[in-house]
């Protein structure tokens, strides 16, 4: 079943990034982004209590509430870091840098929970997905490259907030109803998100978000809200070094999503890229 959860997860995720697309044509991302985590914690909140896990909150062991709450400042943290490396370096150098977050979860998976089983697998089918990761980053022209060395360091911190996010969510997990842990830890990232907003001075925007984008913001919120609960369930109940590769798998559904409905074309470079992550993912998931 947590293998099935992880594949949900990807699609629903795949979902997100083009329903999101869709969905900041206009709008201002920062503040798209706050709207549809109002639309997650919303999902989540509906998911406790149709599960019936509410009543579980008080049991919830102090362990539980700090790793919980990191988790989701690690998320928020990761957002931030991310955004002012992109402000002061070229796109095309902090991407690649950002996307070794799946690489990094693996391994911090395999060195803190002694995901040892199937070893060289797990490494060799890391290293396959890191390659096909950096392949399918596209140079796009335009990059606002300002000199400033501290993008760099920006965008590794920016990484590094993104792998811990899964390793500190699978240490808060244990033992807590996997709906409820996501709904507490997308309370965390609502303020965050929401903190960003009003810190850069963006929340006259919201007044200004066209209907039709919110609409498809909306639906972007619930696909993310799908996607979250299905990986939180994977990684409560299977292996974080096999559940974050299958997860980082919605690429795949974006991709074909992108080609068929939004006609963006498949260069070969990213198509061998993304023939080199379904390989590692696939070997992951059969034989580790």
């Amino acid at each position: 079943m947590w293998m099935i959860a992880a594949i949900g997860s990807a699609v629903f995720a795949g979902l997100t990034a083009i329903l999101a697309k869709c969905g900041i044509r206009k709008t201002n991302s920062d503040v798209a982004t706050a709207l549809r985590t109002i639309v997650v914690l919303l999902f989540s909140i509906l998911m406790v209590f149709l599960v019936g896990s509410q009543g579980a909150i008080e049991q919830i062991s102090a362990k539980s509430w700090v790793f919980l709450v990191l988790s989701g400042l690690a998320t928020g943290a990761s957002w931030i870091c991310c955004f002012r490396a992109l402000s002061l370096g070229d796109v095309n150098k902090v991407a690649p840098i950002d996307k070794s977050s799946t690489v990094l979860s693996v391994l911090l998976a395999i060195l803190i929970f002694r995901e040892h089983n199937n070893l060289i697998i797990k490494l060799i089918g890391t290293a396959m997905i890191g390659t096909g990761t950096f392949l399918m980053i596209e140079r796009k022209n335009g990059g606002n490259e300002s000199g400033d060395s501290k993008w760099f360091g920006y965008a590794i911190l920016s990484a590094v907030f993104a792998a811990l996010t899964s390793v500190l969510a699978k240490a808060g997990i244990s033992g807590v109803e996997s709906n409820l842990a996501t709904a507490i830890r997308t309370v965390v990232i609502l303020m965050m998100a929401w903190l960003i907003v009003f810190a850069r001075g963006e929340g006259k925007l919201v007044r200004e978000v066209d209907r039709k984008e919110l609409l498809f913001i909306g639906f972007s919120g619930l696909a993310t809200g799908a996607s979250w609960l299905c990986y939180y369930y994977a990684i409560q109940n299977g292996s974080l070094s096999v559940v974050i590769p299958i997860d980082k798998m919605s690429i795949l559904v974006t991709v074909l999503f992108s080609w068929i409905f939004l006609k963006e074309k498949l260069s070969l470079k990213v198509a061998a890229g993304l023939v080199l992550m379904c390989a590692g993912t696939l070997a992951m998931a059969v034989w580790a």
